[in-house]
């Protein structure tokens, strides 16, 4: 089996292309002027009154929705302690076919508008960060018909252009509300060179609807939805039937709240155990080509997980998520309020996600193998005494060069605000980002970096979930320490790395 495992091609890393590889993370992210065009647009066409009222209201039926779905959960575990029996009749459970729309808000005009102002700019920018971080570490994967489930304004439809502008080629989009499916016509008007797009009211109706042998898509997303189905028998339902019309890539997103970890980390245990139950029945009944099964069939995680196995926060007192930082529209800054201060021209979207892949997970070596460094002690000894002479004439030129006054940066004014040009918008069309030249693989000997890394003097410690097998079967989290003086070059790429960047081992 092992020779038919995939295996990833053996790499010279170096310290330079450790730390390009290990690169997950973006900086502050802006939203594409057609996105921000558009919102403006839509909102100017509605002139919806009070509009910062109805933002204020959204945000509070999204704590509502999380107080009723924390709730349900607790009443759940109360009946099956008070009455055991009862798991077993909801066993079949598997069997029912649950329809997306048994949500806790209901999307109305109002509702709408609330949203595309207030939170469709942070839902975009944590789908961007999803989908271009599998575009890097999925080189090969070019999605040609692509899954939206609850759609909502598209989010995450935006995102998926500005990642693969030019590869996908039909999207279907799920989403119940009548309203969300009118703004997201709307806004995508004035966009050029459209996939062919179906929208949908129901996995039901989209699989009524189209032919057995279109059912399977390179690339499904559910972003911001599973939260809003308050039944964790159905919210279930909905991955498996999402998981049956995946035939690469299954991607779920979540708030990055304790409430969104849980639901991502109850799918990803979920799915995992599911195939790999498929995969010790298919064992069973063909004994005589097992290695050919095991390479067919089964599933490993793309990210943000370096391993397959038990997720080593469960029972910790902490949740896995991630921040991406977006410079806030003029249409979020017009209509947010801050609680009696001015409001900040950026915000930190939090998130969770799992990214799923049918088949076995690539193994190859490990990205330090092989690898030696040396100490601070030892860079020192080669150090050649003349190249720390400074000639004296040379030190009095630099220090005569004036230093150019400090400069305030206007606080009004930012740089989402520039309207550019139609021509600056064609140039969006070309594929994405720069093509990294150097790539983190999907083996188990990259770890990744969960919080901000502590650094203190010249220690940098950072809490890393890794793989503790070469096959990525079982995971540990733990946390690392690294000083200068022990390796200046790992030191070098601590001090730079961030939360949700990845760690080499």
């Amino acid at each position: 089996m092992a020779a038919l495992v995939p295996e990833t091609v053996q790499r010279a890393f170096t310290p330079e292309t450790l730390r390009a590889a290990a690169k997950q993370s973006s900086g502050c992210l802006t939203v594409p002027v057609r996105l921000r065009r558009a919102i403006k647009k839509y909102l100017r066409e509605l002139e919806e009154p009070y509009l910062k009222r109805k933002v204020l209201r959204l945000s509070a039926s999204f704590s509502e929705i999380k107080d009723v779905n924390l709730m349900l959960t607790a009443s759940t575990s109360r009946e099956l302690v008070e009455d055991p029996l009862k798991s077993a009749e909801s066993s079949r459970r598997w069997k029912i076919k649950s329809a997306y729309g048994d949500i806790g808000l209901k999307y109305s005009d109002d509702e709408t508008a609330a949203y595309v102002a207030s939170r469709m700019p942070a839902v975009y920018s944590a789908c961007h960060r999803v989908l271009r971080e599998i575009r890097r570490r999925l080189p090969d994967f070019s999605p040609a018909r692509v899954l939206d489930f609850g759609a909502g304004t598209g989010s995450a439809f935006w995102a998926l252009r500005e990642v693969w502008p030019q590869s996908v080629e039909k999207v279907n989009l799920i989403e119940p509300s009548q309203s969300m499916q009118r703004a997201g016509r709307s806004l995508i008007q004035c966009m050029k060179n459209l996939p062919l797009i179906h929208s949908y009211d129901s996995i039901q109706s989209l699989s009524k609807n189209i032919s057995k042998s279109e059912r399977k898509h390179d690339l499904v997303i559910a972003s911001y939805v599973l939260g809003e189905i308050p039944s964790l028998k159905d919210r279930i339902t909905t991955v498996r039937q999402l998981w049956d019309l995946t035939e690469d890539v299954l991607v779920l997103v979540e708030p990055g709240t304790p409430h969104g970890s849980k639901i991502i980390a109850q799918m990803r245990s979920h799915i995992l155990w599911m195939e790999n139950r498929k995969l010790r029945k298919a064992a069973k009944l063909s004994h005589d080509c097992k290695d050919l099964v095991a390479l067919k069939s089964g599933v490993f995680i793309v990210a943000p997980c370096p391993h397959d196995g038990r997720c080593p926060l469960e029972n910790t007192g902490k949740y896995c998520h991630f921040v991406q930082r977006l410079e806030r529209t003029s249409s979020q800054r017009a209509y947010k309020r801050s609680k009696g201060e001015p409001l900040r021209g950026f915000e930190d979207e939090k998130f969770c996600y799992v990214a799923f892949r049918r088949g076995q997970r690539p193994r190859g070596a490990w990205p330090l193998d092989d690898m030696k460094f040396e100490t601070l002690k030892e860079l020192h000894a080669k150090r050649n005494p003349e190249d720390l002479e400074i000639d004296l004439e040379d030190y009095m030129k630099m220090q005569s060069v004036e230093t150019p006054p400090h400069e305030e940066i206007d606080p009004v004014s930012y740089d989402s605000d520039v309207i550019e040009s139609d021509a600056i918008d064609e140039d969006i069309d070309e594929e994405g980002d720069e093509e990294e030249s150097v790539r983190a693989d999907l083996g188990g000997g990259w770890g990744r970096i969960i919080f901000t890394p502590v650094r203190r003097g010249r220690q940098v410690a950072m809490n890393v979930c890794r793989s503790t097998e070469r096959d990525g079967s079982e995971g540990a989290f733990e946390r690392v320490v690294v000083t200068k003086s022990k390796n200046p070059n790992l030191h070098h790429q601590a001090k730079r790395s961030l939360w949700g960047d990845l760690w080499p081992y």
